[in-house]
């Protein structure tokens, strides 16, 4: 199963707003340079996390974006389940149905799969994902050096 980039992306903005002190609350347009995305892709990222309510934004002098604690504390199988939606990681009923559809164990093996993985990520908070090596390393190139610990 391959993630959609905007998945990728939202994890990736959770992951670097959680190494943050409020003080140093970053704007979009600092993220989205940190995290080497285009910004516009990050601002449809961040609108969508704040609707979830795992990011509040301020605006004006002192704004920024900060991670809410139910963002903390988000399950990264929870996240990518809403990120990516419904369905099925083959299309076997798309503008070319397949033949094999009414019979195919295949389908049903996949999504097997597919509910593993997710569930495999379930206990793995946003939290979690920033110990030690990766967050010290966010650390550093929010700063504009790599510090690998």
């Amino acid at each position: 199963m391959r993630l959609t980039r905007f998945t990728d992306v939202a994890l990736r903005v959770l992951m670097r707003l959680a190494v943050v002190e409020d003080e140093d609350a970053p704007t979009t347009r600092e993220v989205a340079a940190t995290m080497q995305v285009p910004y516009t892709h990050t601002a449809k990222v961040v609108a969508r996390l704040q609707h979830l309510g795992l990011v509040e934004a301020r605006r004006g002098r002192g704004g920024g974006l900060t991670l809410t604690t139910a963002g903390r504390s988000a399950s990264i199988g929870g996240l990518v389940r809403e990120l990516e939606g419904p369905g099925d990681v083959v299309e076997c009923e798309g503008g070319t149905p397949c033949p094999l559809r009414s019979a195919c164990l295949l389908r049903s093996a996949l999504h097997r799969a597919q509910e593993a993985f997710y569930a495999s990520l379930d206990p793995v908070t946003v939290a979690e994902l920033v110990t030690s090596p990766t967050g010290p390393l966010l650390i550093g190139i929010s700063r504009g050096r790599p510090d690998t610990g």
